[in-house]
């Protein structure tokens, strides 16, 4: 699991960088700027993967998936999740077919 500690490495600089000063760094700034700003962010990332991914530049790909990964991290942390919250429910859903895990939730409601 050595490449997971990259990902709980960021999420640590992400933590370290929530109570800083707005001006003080990018991450500071969007926490400052609040939920809306971020999920911005997110949204204008989503759209650069699927511009990428539509484009076939292979590596293009990969750094517009790594910035949605990483504004993705910035809207977890703000919310008091984490990279361990993503992997418990990739967990949960391991073995329960996409569909079943669909239904499960519009039934249940989560």
């Amino acid at each position: 699991m050595i490449d997971l500690e990259i990902m709980h490495r960021v999420q640590a600089t992400l933590a370290e960088r929530k109570g800083s000063a707005p001006e003080s760094s990018y991450v500071a700034s969007l926490y400052a700027k609040g939920t809306d700003s971020i999920c911005k962010k997110v949204a204008e990332e989503a759209a650069e993967t699927i511009m990428a991914a539509k484009d076939g530049d292979r590596l293009h790909l990969v750094r517009e998936v790594t910035d949605l990964w990483f504004h993705s991290m910035i809207l977890l942390a703000h919310n008091g999740l984490g990279v361990d919250d993503v992997l418990a429910e990739f967990r949960r859903r391991e073995g329960i077919s996409g569909i079943d895990e669909k239904n499960s939730r519009t039934a249940g409601g989560a």
